[in-house]
């Protein structure tokens, strides 16, 4: 059977994983599949889950806040600022809405911090404006 390696990369590292016989991912136009031999093809996957096999392997689950996916000669490169794998639907499941609901969290900090930022400099304005 031929297959294909899958090359994954995050902010910190780069994993190789041999073998890989079936992609299946989402992009903005709806779900693919990639096997051996694909025609070349660029694009950016939706934040989510996708999932890969190995011969006589069980199906691997990529959790990713989207990402880069570019396949070329038989080689499927993914980009992306972090993942998690695992062959445990449920757990990589949980470990992806733990993970959204924390970043929700930290965003929705930001968003709180920059409206007071602006409440302060807009005093600051109209106190200059005052002339004092």
């Amino acid at each position: 059977m031929t297959s294909f390696p899958l090359i994954l990369r995050d902010s910190s590292t780069a994993t190789r994983i041999d073998g890989v016989v079936s992609f299946v991912g989402e992009d903005a136009s709806g779900s693919f599949g990639i096997l051996p031999g694909h025609a070349r093809f660029m694009t950016i996957l939706e934040l989510g889950l996708a999932r890969f096999r190995r011969a006589d392997a069980a199906w691997q689950y990529l959790a990713m806040p989207g990402a880069v996916l570019y396949f070329k000669d038989n080689l499927l490169s993914l980009s992306t600022r972090r993942y998690f794998l695992d062959q445990d639907y449920e757990r990589i499941i949980d470990t992806l809405t733990k993970q959204l609901l924390a970043e929700e969290e930290a965003l929705r900090e930001v968003k709180q911090s920059l409206a007071q930022l602006e409440q302060e400099v807009l005093k600051r304005l109209l106190k200059l404006g005052d002339g004092g």
